[in-house]
């Protein structure tokens, strides 16, 4: 468990405790009980099986793909997944992929809510970007919603991240955009639930077996 989550169980069970002690009984106590029985479970960070394997691209967060987009940038040509979460999701993030942690960057912003598209663009957010030692990169960006109020992410630029590793979280609910390189193979598509540091996003062909920029994009993502 985030031990954000014995603070906020802890304090509420000791609410409760002075709620019971002063009325002398349980009904104005149930309230921070319960409070305090769904941060426990809101704060969960089970252990997670991390594929084995060349090239794998794994999830960063747990939640629904609601959204897959290819894109060009000044940087290229990408692929862009959206994975929102629920408040009723585990919200433990974890690195996609092994290598180094090149930039991080926190945004302030504000808190609309992450099913909006606009809230990649305006919410509060922070990105992180991983260089695989085989000379790819990969970028996951921590996405405020509507009721998250705080990013958490743990590891400075320059850390050795693994896959699967977790670096961080967002508080309720939630969105995180994964930027893929534009040849990297799907393995997911929109509508599927993920599971971070276990679900692969997508593979990464050989460098031989790479096709041309153009061959990459002459088909639209399903």
């Amino acid at each position: 468990m985030v031990r954000d989550g014995y603070f906020y169980g802890v304090a509420l069970f000791f609410v409760a405790g002075l709620l019971r002690f002063f009325t002398g009984g349980w009904a104005l106590a149930v309230l921070p009980i319960l409070l305090a029985l769904f941060f426990l479970w809101f704060f969960r960070d089970p252990n997670r099986a991390i594929p084995q394997g060349e090239g794998l691209i794994v999830s960063p967060a747990d939640g629904k793909v609601t959204e897959v987009l290819r894109i060009s940038t000044a940087d290229g040509q990408w692929l862009r997944l959206s994975i929102f979460l629920s408040v009723f999701n585990v919200h433990v993030n974890r690195s996609p992929i092994a290598g180094a942690l090149n930039e991080v960057i926190y945004r302030k912003g504000l808190f609309l809510n992450a099913m909006n598209p606009t809230s990649a663009e305006k919410n509060e957010q922070n990105k992180a970007v991983v260089e695989a030692g085989a000379g790819y990169k990969v970028t996951f960006t921590q996405i405020a919603g509507l009721l998250a109020r705080r990013i958490v992410f743990r590891p400075k630029p320059g850390d050795h991240l693994e896959r699967g590793q977790r670096v961080g979280l967002i508080k309720f609910g939630s969105r995180v955009d994964v930027l893929l390189p534009g040849v990297a193979e799907l393995r997911v598509r929109k509508g599927d639930r993920v599971k971070g540091g276990t679900s692969i996003l997508a593979t990464m062909p050989s460098p031989a077996a790479q096709p041309e920029p153009e061959e990459a994009f002459a088909e639209s993502v399903v």
